[in-house]
C-alpha cells in the first residue's frame, strides 16, 4: 500500500514549487499548465488531471501556504507585534523577485486565485488575532475591540504604499504604520460596532 502523503505529496510539491518562479518570470499571461508541467518535471497529463488549468494551479499555491505553521510575533508589547508583523509583510512585498505581489496581481485575473487569496488573508488575520487579545489582557487597550478591523488598519498602509502605489520602500513604513494603529486602537476607532450600536438605543 502506498504511504499517505508519499508519491502524490511529492508530485503536488514539485508541480507548487513550479508555479511562483513562473508567474514571476512570465506573468499570469505567460503562465501555462504546459511550462508547469516542463518546469517541475511532472507529466502535463497529470498536471492537467489534478489542476486542470492556471486558476486551479494559483488557488492550490495559496492553500498550500495557508497549512504552514506560522504564528504572529509575541513581543510582549501590541506596538512592538505589529510592527514585527508589519515587517514580515514588508518583506514579502519587497523581496526581489516579489511571488507575493505576483500572486496579489495574479488574482484580478483568475477567480479561483481570487478566493484563494481571500482564504488565505483571512487565515493569516485569523491567527493575529492573538496579538490583539494579549494586548486587551495585559491593559494596552480597552474592550471589546474588533481585532480584525484594528489588524488590516496596521498592515493596510504597507500594500497601499507597495502594491498600488508601487513606492520605494520606506524602513519607517512598518513602525509607522503599527504606531498609527495603535494610536487609533486606544482612542477606541476599533470597538466593535455591535457595541456602538447597542449604546446608541
Amino acid at each position: 500500500m502506498q504511504r499517505p502523503g508519499g508519491r502524490t505529496a511529492r508530485v503536488r510539491e514539485k508541480v507548487l514549487d513550479a508555479v511562483g518562479p513562473l508567474l514571476v518570470e512570465h506573468g499570469y499571461d505567460g503562465l501555462t499548465v504546459d511550462a508547469v508541467a516542463a518546469r517541475s518535471g511532472v507529466h502535463r497529463a497529470t498536471v492537467y488531471r489534478r489542476w486542470r488549468d492556471v486558476g486551479g494551479l494559483l488557488a492550490d499555491v495559496l492553500d498550500a501556504a495557508g497549512t504552514d505553521s506560522w504564528t504572529p510575533p509575541d513581543t510582549g508589547s501590541l506596538e512592538e507585534d505589529l510592527r514585527v508583523l508589519n515587517e514580515e509583510v514588508c518583506d514579502a512585498l519587497t523581496e526581489e523577485p516579489s511571488v507575493a505581489k505576483a500572486l496579489i496581481a495574479a488574482s484580478f485575473r483568475s477567480e479561483g486565485a481570487a478566493d484563494a487569496l481571500r482564504r488565505f488573508w483571512d487565515d493569516r488575520y485569523a491567527r493575529c488575532v492573538p496579538v490583539v487579545e494579549r494586548a486587551v489582557s495585559r491593559g494596552e487597550l480597552r474592550p471589546p475591540v474588533d481585532a480584525h478591523r484594528l489588524l488590516v488598519a496596521a498592515t493596510a498602509p504597507l500594500y497601499h504604499q507597495l502594491v498600488l502605489f508601487r513606492t520605494d520602500p520606506d524602513p519607517a513604513l512598518p513602525s509607522e504604520a503599527a504606531h498609527a494603529a495603535v494610536l487609533a486602537a486606544r482612542a477606541g476607532a476599533f470597538a466593535r460596532r455591535t457595541d456602538h450600536a447597542q449604546a446608541g438605543r
